[in-house]
């Protein structure tokens, strides 16, 4: 039995020009709009020790017929999105330790 995973990963690059790496952690449609879980993900691991553990929630936006990503700006919206992907990430693991 093959038990490969390989991560879906993004790319985005922020307003300085710095690329920045994440795993797609899960994507949802709510109320027409499409948002992503993302991950970040390090080049070198010694770097992840510091990390927070925070995910990020983006929202998929089309601009000039491309789609692109950007931030939730309604926090309570931000919030309701984040309750909806912890209970899925909820969902995923409880499968997974069974």
């Amino acid at each position: 039995m093959n038990n490969d995973y390989s991560p879906d990963l993004i790319t985005l690059v922020d307003d300085e020009g710095t690329e920045h790496n994440f795993e797609i952690l899960d994507t949802l449609e709510y109320e027409d709009t499409l948002y992503y879980a993302l991950y970040p993900v390090f080049d070198d691991p010694a770097d992840s020790l510091g990390d927070s553990g925070e995910y990020y929630i983006m929202e998929v936006i089309e601009e000039d017929g491309e789609q692109e990503l950007a931030e939730v700006e309604d926090d309570d919206l931000l919030d309701k999105l984040a309750e909806i992907f912890e209970e899925r990430f909820n969902d995923i693991f409880a499968d997974d330790e069974e």
